[in-house]
């Protein structure tokens, strides 16, 4: 079983920027895709950006591309979003998630094996 942890969210105003972090641990880690998904109040949990582990493509959402940017760090088996231009919109819980193995629907969830707890991104106007 592999344990994924997010941290890094926070309240921020409109314009601000954050860091967030999924480390995973646990049996030795190996990934086709990582993602990171969101949930706000009353919503459906969407998708947000995905990486193919082993080569690094990156994959995002309309809403967040040019403001977000996933990245992972292969050595430390931790993954990022880079997350500028915040708007009142992208407020919600972050999930990050991982899939083993085989190509799928990246943006669909429930291809994802494996799920972290989240971590509230609240982002004022």
């Amino acid at each position: 079983q592999v344990q994924l942890v997010e941290s890094g969210g926070g309240s921020v105003q409109a314009g601000g920027s954050l860091r967030l972090s999924c480390a995973a641990s646990g049996r030795t880690f190996s990934s086709y895709y990582m993602g990171w998904f969101r949930q706000a109040p009353g919503k459906e949990r969407e998708f947000v950006a995905a990486i193919r582990w082993s080569i690094g493509w990156a994959y995002y959402a309309g809403s967040v591309k040019g403001r977000f940017t996933i990245s992972r760090e292969n050595a430390k088996n931790t993954m990022y979003l880079q997350m500028n231009s915040l708007k009142p919109e992208d407020t919600a819980v972050y999930y990050c998630a991982t899939r083993y193995s085989g190509s799928a629907d990246y943006s669909r969830p429930e291809i994802y094996d494996d799920w972290g707890q989240g971590t509230q991104v609240t982002v004022s106007s």
